[in-house]
């Protein structure tokens, strides 16, 4: 078997990848490598699946000093040229597509970098899983489709047609693109609403990872909605779990979406104290308003997850925390 998966040098996909090549997986992965933050961790990402700094060139497959299963290629979604050679000569069986340009905020100054990749990058997705035969298609969506609903637990049967940010929209959109090719040319589609994943190896735009480094460099951290937030916090071996057990199992319906999430909101001053407590420090703290395109709470109904494919995440956020720390103090050190 072999699987495409996009996005290899981000954080879920670096840790999918490892985890799928233990399993003798055959896996070819492809990232950008954009500067959205910094690349060098996702260069650091590749290093530790043996992927050398020839990562670099453009459209070069790479092979994995560390597993003779991996193979990755520098490219860019939107380039449908290179895309499609590579669909055409490594002939995939499956696809997981976790490649996007993240962030809500960031989309409030730059849409025209979601637009691109996610819009025109996934229908090029779309297009090359139609032409090659591909037997399942598993991609990332996001819980930002469900913008400010007041109804918890967010599910899958309510309504998004409301996002707050251009992020959200855009992967409101990769759903209904998805469920279109999935109708009109036969092959299985599967989106996963991810709720806010955390981990090592993690994304530096996100909370923990600025409140872990200000606590420790003895700054201030922004705290938003003057801690008044909520949000389903997911350890990312929880999340690497669901994705596996969806992408190995041939599904059953043409299309759907689940929730992939933990499914026990947590405040955000409680979310601080603990990273407060595993560090060994205070934070100073700097209130603040509402944040254009932040949602007030997330809270994932799994079920579905839950029922089809026995997800049942189970990592304790303190373990979390603890396991995203002490790899934080040794990767800066």
């Amino acid at each position: 078997m072999k699987i495409l998966v996009t996005g290899t040098a981000g954080f879920i996909g670096f840790h999918l990848v490892n985890k799928l090549v233990q399993q003798n997986v055959d896996v070819v992965g492809i990232d950008n490598i954009n500067d959205y933050y910094s690349p060098d961790l996702k260069f650091a990402r590749l290093a530790e699946a043996g992927i050398s700094a020839e990562a670099t060139a453009w459209n070069k497959k790479v092979a994995s000093s560390k597993y003779p299963n991996y193979l990755f290629v520098r490219m860019k979604l939107e380039d449908r040229e290179q895309l499609n050679h590579l669909f055409e000569t490594e002939k995939f069986d499956l696809v997981c597509n976790l490649a996007a340009q993240a962030g809500v905020r960031y989309s409030i100054e730059n849409p025209q970098a979601y637009i691109d990749s996610n819009l025109v990058g996934f229908a090029n997705i779309l297009e090359a899983c139609r032409h090659n035969q591909i037997k399942h298609l598993v991609y990332a969506s996001s819980s930002s489709v469900y913008g400010n609903s007041p109804k918890m637990p967010l599910s899958t049967s309510d309504t998004v047609d409301n996002p707050v940010s251009l992020y959200a929209a855009t992967k409101k959109s990769n759903e209904l693109m998805a469920h279109t090719y999935s109708h009109l040319y036969g092959f299985p589609t599967t989106g996963l609403r991810f709720f806010t994943v955390y981990g090592p190896w993690g994304r530096p735009d996100m909370a923990y990872f600025s409140f872990t480094k200000n606590i420790l460099e003895g700054k201030s951290i922004k705290v938003f909605n003057k801690g008044d937030l909520y949000r389903d916090f997911t350890y990312i071996d929880d999340i690497v779990d669901g994705i596996e057990r969806i992408l190995l199992t041939q599904p059953k319906v043409s299309y759907k979406i689940y929730n992939i999430g933990n499914s026990t909101p947590v405040k955000l001053m409680d979310f601080i104290r603990i990273i407060e407590t595993t560090v060994g420090r205070e934070a100073a703290k700097e209130y603040l308003e509402m944040q254009p395109g932040d949602v007030y709470k997330t809270f994932a109904d799994v079920s579905d997850l839950e029922n089809d494919f026995g997800y049942s995440p189970d990592t304790p956020l303190e373990k979390g925390i603890g396991e995203f720390v002490k790899w934080y103090q040794n990767y800066f050190r």
